[in-house]
């Protein structure tokens, strides 16, 4: 199971009070526990961007993510959810240069290099690109309590495109939340049609389209395309230290975490 951290820390941090000290990593931890619960996956690992640094996304476009600002709280807690993960047992992955959904699609290229198979929790829908018959995309509708199953079947039901255009759609749509303007005029509807016509971009550029906007449109691609070759920890089978886990959250002062936890190492 290959976990965006950012995607579900947010979700965690927005859905409970600030009343409640560390409400992110409450929220987070209490979220991973239940999809380790449901799913029983052979490893977990959870990926994590630094914000302190830029990627080349960021170097390459520079209104790309821009405007987005970050309480200090949330800041904090960011900062300390990996320690939490691997006071789970399970592997946690950032470094300098690489956003989380780089490190989930190094996940996927290593699992299923090993004929295995990968649920990738996000709500990043830029990630239904790793979507095939071995990894399902688990979409949280409602924390984690209801989850969207997401293949290529509902990739293509949804954009009506392929998994594998997904970042050639984005970079002819657009995508606000990155701050990607997409090609003048296309929306999601002829954005899909175009790649219908013509399989890719380099396809569609070939053929005479947007050739005022090629360069920018291939580089809007490349912002939208994961990075598998993000460096992954080693990810042997895992046994979750719950009570490890409940010692370290004590120690932060989340007594009703530590006992949850706690009961569910007995």
């Amino acid at each position: 199971m290959a976990v965006d951290g950012d995607s579900l820390a947010h979700r965690a941090y927005h859905a409970l009070p600030k009343s409640i000290r560390l409400n992110a990593v409450v929220g987070f931890t209490q979220m991973l526990a239940q999809l380790w619960q449901a799913e029983r996956p052979r490893a977990v690992l959870v990926g994590w961007d630094t914000l302190e640094v830029p990627t080349y996304r960021h170097e390459a476009f520079e209104a790309y993510q821009s405007g987005r600002v970050f309480e200090e709280s949330i800041l904090e807690q960011l900062a300390l959810l990996p320690r939490v993960v691997e006071a789970l047992g399970f592997a946690a992955a950032k470094a300098p240069g690489y956003e989380a959904d780089d490190f989930l699609g190094a996940a996927v290229r290593d699992e299923e290099g090993r004929g295995g198979r990968v649920l990738v929790v996000t709500s990043d829908r830029d990630l239904f690109q790793l979507a095939s018959e071995r990894t399902t995309i688990l979409a949280p509708v409602r924390g984690v309590s209801e989850l969207a199953r997401i293949g290529p079947a509902e990739v293509r039901e949804r954009y009506g495109v392929e998994p594998g255009q997904v970042p050639d759609f984005i970079a002819l749509r657009g995508d606000p939340s990155d701050r990607l303007p997409g090609a003048r005029g296309i929306g999601p509807k002829k954005a899909a049609d175009i790649l219908r016509e013509h399989g890719t971009l380099e396809a569609a550029l070939a053929a005479g389209r947007f050739a005022a906007e090629a360069e920018e449109l291939l580089l809007y691609r490349r912002i939208a395309t994961v990075d598998a070759s993000a460096p992954l920890p080693s990810l042997p089978d895992q046994t979750p230290t719950w009570r490890e886990a409940s010692t370290f959250v004590r120690e932060l002062g989340l007594g009703a975490l530590a006992d949850r936890l706690a009961a569910l190492g007995k």
